[in-house]
C-alpha cells in the first residue's frame, strides 16, 4: 500500500460522492488534501472531519470550476498559500439525459466546460509539478455513443482518450496516470441527471469505485485506464470489439 504522507492531493468535486471518498482514502494514507467544489459548507465539514480523524491538513476551497478562469484562479490561490500539489484527482463533472435537440444550450456548455475544459485546464496548470498520481474520472459511457446522453458520453470519451495519451507522454517520469471508468454509482450523479433510468448495469458504491482505483495506483505499473466492476469491464470490452453499428443500436435501446 502506497503512502502519500508529506504530499498534497488536489481533489475536485470533493463535497460528496466519489470526490469525498477519494479525499478520505488519500487522507488515510497520510496526504494533506485540497478539497474543491462549489458547496462551501459541505467542504468545510469534510475538511474538519479529515483533519480530526487522520491528523492531516485539509484545505477547502469553494469554486465553480465551470468558469473559464477557474483553473488559473485555483492555481494562483494555492501559490499564494505556498501549497505545492503533487497529485491531482479530476472528479468534478455531471450528466443529463434527454434528446440533444431538447437540451438547454447553456446547460450543454456548462457540462462541456466542467467535464472537459476544466479538467484539461487543471491538468495543464498542475501537470508539470505532479510527481504522485493523476486520476481522471471517466465513465463506462466513454466506450460507446450514448443516445439520450450524447454530450455526456462524448465528454467522457474525451476524458478517457486524453488520459491514456497523457499516460503515454509521462511514461518513465514516475507519475502514475489513470483514467477510472465507473458504471452506475450510488452518488448524487443521478439526482443531477434527474432519473436513475440512465443507469446501465448494477450499482456500485463510491467506496468500491475508489478501492478499485487505489488498487490500480498501488500496482508497480498501473494501467492507463481501468473500468470499475467486473461486469462493467466486460461490457466495455465488448463495446470496443463489437461492430460499431451494433454497439450503437444496443446503446440506443438501453438508454431510450
Amino acid at each position: 500500500m502506497r503512502s502519500y504522507r508529506g504530499t498534497h492531493v488536489l481533489i475536485t468535486g470533493a463535497s460528496s460522492g466519489l470526490g469525498a471518498e477519494f479525499a478520505t482514502r488519500f487522507a488515510a494514507r497520510g496526504a494533506d488534501v485540497v478539497l474543491v467544489a462549489r458547496r462551501a459548507d459541505r467542504l468545510a465539514e469534510l475538511a474538519a472531519g479529515l483533519e480530526r480523524e487522520h491528523g492531516v491538513t485539509a484545505v477547502p476551497i469553494a469554486l465553480d470550476l465551470s468558469h473559464p478562469d477557474a483553473p488559473a484562479k485555483l492555481r494562483a490561490q494555492l501559490d499564494e498559500r505556498g501549497i505545492r500539489v503533487q497529485s491531482l484527482v479530476n472528479n468534478a463533472g455531471f450528466g443529463a439525459k434527454g434528446p440533444f435537440a431538447d437540451a438547454d444550450p447553456d446547460r450543454i456548455q456548462e457540462m462541456i466546460a466542467l467535464n472537459v475544459s476544466s479538467l484539461v485546464g487543471l491538468t495543464r496548470q498542475f501537470l508539470p509539478g505532479l510527481t504522485g498520481v493523476l486520476v481522471n474520472v471517466a465513465s463506462t459511457a466513454a466506450y460507446q455513443p450514448c443516445p439520450q446522453m450524447a454530450v455526456y458520453g462524448a465528454t467522457k470519451a474525451f476524458v478517457l482518450s486524453f488520459t491514456e495519451a497523457l499516460a503515454a507522454e509521462t511514461r518513465g517520469s514516475g507519475l502514475r496516470v489513470v483514467a477510472v471508468s465507473p458504471g452506475p454509482t450510488s452518488t448524487e450523479f443521478f439526482d443531477v441527471v434527474g432519473t436513475r433510468d440512465a443507469a446501465v448495469g448494477r450499482f456500485q458504491t463510491a467506496g468500491q469505485v475508489v478501492s478499485r482505483t487505489m488498487r490500480e495506483l498501488d500496482r508497480a505499473r498501473p494501467r492507463p485506464s481501468v473500468v470499475s466492476g467486473r461486469m462493467n469491464a466486460l461490457s466495455a470490452a465488448m463495446a470496443t470489439i463489437a461492430p460499431r453499428r451494433f454497439t450503437l443500436a444496443v446503446s440506443a435501446r438501453v438508454l431510450r
